[in-house]
């Protein structure tokens, strides 16, 4: 689910998709907005629900690379 398998393709592994996410973290982002933008960019691509999508955001918050600031979505600087 975090990696790649040979059952999950690489456009679907959380790891992957956090990576998207966080190239579209320039500044900070309400979730909702954040969604609409990350689903622009999956067109073409295999489809992510919101489910799959909350989990990349929670797998990103655990690593320590994003933070929930003031109802946004914000990039951690280390």
């Amino acid at each position: 689910m975090i990696l790649p398998t040979k059952y999950l393709n690489t456009d679907r592994s959380l790891l992957n998709l956090g990576a998207e996410v966080m190239m579209l973290l320039g500044r900070e982002k309400p979730v909702s907005k954040l969604w609409e933008e990350f689903q622009k960019t999956r067109q073409g691509k295999a489809m992510v629900t919101y489910e799959w999508f909350v989990l990349t955001l929670d797998l990103l918050f655990c690593l320590g690379h994003v933070e929930y600031k003031s109802g946004k979505i914000v990039r951690r600087v280390p």
